[in-house]
């Protein structure tokens, strides 16, 4: 005898495979979208501790900057310093010089035939005016202020007759370039 089903199997075997292929479809996009979730998530913990450490560079280079200013500073001050330390030292060296210059210079003066009437210095350069007996003597002043150790060249710049209390005296300038 022949058996015939009726009952619908395959309908039923149908429904349940489009069930699991619904289910298997709902889980993968449940699945997707937590994936997304948890990327979003994860970028956006990223995208935070990014932030945070530019925050701090930024901080740390405005406070970075600050100390580098400050040094900045420091060397400015400390090579003006070094500048008026090296001006003292050199005022130092040279303060006697004036007093060595004219103390040779009254040396060189010859006594009775002739006196200083004025010594000015502009940069290195002295000025002699005076007044002596005669041009011998003023000869004999140029050639010992020559054979000095502060002046290197001598100039006769002029020379006047000058009569004081009926006596002819001769008056001079010189210019000398120092050493």
């Amino acid at each position: 005898m022949i058996r015939i089903n009726l009952l619908p199997y395959r309908e039923k075997e149908k429904k349940e495979n489009l069930k699991r292929q619904l289910t298997i479809i709902a889980g993968s996009f449940i699945f997707f979208l937590l994936v997304l979730v948890f990327l979003q998530l994860s970028i956006s913990a990223s995208i935070s501790n990014l932030g945070k450490e530019v925050k701090d560079a930024e901080n740390r280079l405005v406070v970075l900057t600050k100390v580098a200013g400050d040094i900045e500073v420091f060397k400015a001050d400390k090579e003006s310093l070094e500048k008026k330390l090296n001006i003292i030292k050199t005022l130092e060296e040279n303060r006697l010089v004036p007093v060595r210059m004219l103390d040779e210079l009254t040396m060189l003066v010859p006594t009775k035939d002739l006196w200083l009437e004025k010594l000015s210095e502009k940069e290195a350069e002295l000025i002699i005016e005076g007044t002596a007996r005669n041009n011998i003597a003023v000869a004999h002043f140029m050639k010992n202020l020559a054979g000095s150790s502060f002046i290197t060249l001598v100039d006769l710049i002029s020379t006047k007759e000058k009569e004081i209390s009926g006596i002819k005296l001769q008056q001079f300038v010189l210019t000398c370039t120092l050493r």
